[in-house]
């Protein structure tokens, strides 16, 4: 499931495009996260602890975990599908969190994609299990941050170890196979190095390619800044699925739910569902991240007419039921 996407041109701003991609509804809901929030790393033993430092606007899934969004220093972070992600034996020795928190976690701490990809190996990541068509998997995901300099990593981890990939060129990324694999894939296709058409196909590795293809399609300088948002938006959406199309058995190859653009330079936060036809966004300055100021929320899905800043239609809420670690998510959850 998933495209994630960076243009980064000088003299425009830092964009992030993603497409949040899955077979069943997820329940997604935009929460503001002020600083100063008490966190768990909601593992069994020795769960990491932490004061936020920064304040965020996060999308939630099954009211269990966070899986998209940018904090008030402009740092972008994604959680995607990656079928070959492959987690520890849990070390009681390092911090443990749980995935439902992983995001939440770069988040609340760091305003750099530097200064978290230097923290990435003092804590352990342990996973959920999540239930697909009867199956149970352990939520194997990975990572893509971005910051306002248009500094960008992809955190893997496979066989336990965490793998990443630092730099502004890391651009692009999808799901299966790893991100290494993704590369040497791009090269055989027309304008990325190779002498094959554009392929079209639902996977994601294709869709790899065409993310990357239609990047360099791009124009260098945006008439406006509403071109510039339509820009990412014209490149997501050409590596979105359509609504229906899901295989039944790989997640990794489903319909696109839901997509965000984050815009790191502005701090200014896109979401849109696709089976509806407006877009919402959010101001980050005009959201109040004061340490003791309520978690708020706002659901889409309830108020169906909104459309454009949406700041002034968030409201009080609990915090998001961020689930433990080893635990499972109820097949049901990602049914509503």
């Amino acid at each position: 499931m998933c495209s994630r996407t960076k243009w980064s041109v000088a003299g425009q701003p830092v964009l992030i495009g993603r497409n949040m991609d899955w077979t069943a509804k997820m329940g997604t809901k935009l929460h503001v996260m002020p600083r100063g929030l008490e966190m768990s790393g909601m593992t069994t033993d020795n769960p990491a602890t932490w004061t936020s430092k920064y304040g965020s606007i996060v999308a939630s899934i099954w009211g269990i975990a966070t899986a998209d969004g940018m904090n008030e220093a402009g740092l972008s972070v994604n959680t995607l599908y990656l079928a070959e992600a492959t987690f520890a034996e849990r070390d009681p020795s390092l911090p443990g969190v749980s995935v439902s928190v992983y995001l939440q976690y770069y988040l609340d701490n760091f305003a750099t994609v530097a200064e978290a990809v230097a923290a990435s190996n003092s804590f352990q990541v342990q996973p959920l299990t999540l239930m697909h068509k009867g199956v149970a998997v352990a939520s194997p995901v990975h990572l893509s941050m971005a910051d306002p300099s248009g500094d960008s990593a992809v955190i893997e981890i496979l066989d336990g170890k965490v793998t990443i990939h630092h730099g502004k060129d890391v651009s692009v990324m999808t799901n299966s196979p790893v991100y290494d694999e993704q590369l040497v894939y791009l090269k055989q296709f027309q304008g990325l190095g190779g002498d094959k058409p554009l392929p079209g196909s639902f996977e994601a590795n294709d869709r790899f390619v065409r993310g990357a293809y239609y990047l360099t399609q791009l124009p260098d300088k945006p008439e406006s800044y509403q071109a510039a948002v339509a820009g990412i938006l014209s490149v997501i959406r050409n590596q979105a699925t359509p609504l229906g199309a899901n295989d039944p058995l790989r997640p990794n190859v489903s319909a696109t739910l839901w997509q965000t653009v984050s815009d790191l330079t502005n701090l200014r936060y896109y979401f849109t569902f696709t089976d509806m036809p407006n877009v919402v966004w959010i101001d980050l300055k005009n959201l109040n991240f004061e340490e003791g100021a309520p978690i708020q929320t706002f659901d889409l899905k309830a108020d169906i007419e909104a459309g454009g800043e949406v700041s002034g239609k968030f409201s009080p809420s609990e915090q998001i039921a961020y689930q433990m670690a080893g635990t499972t998510v109820p097949e049901y959850k990602a049914a509503n």
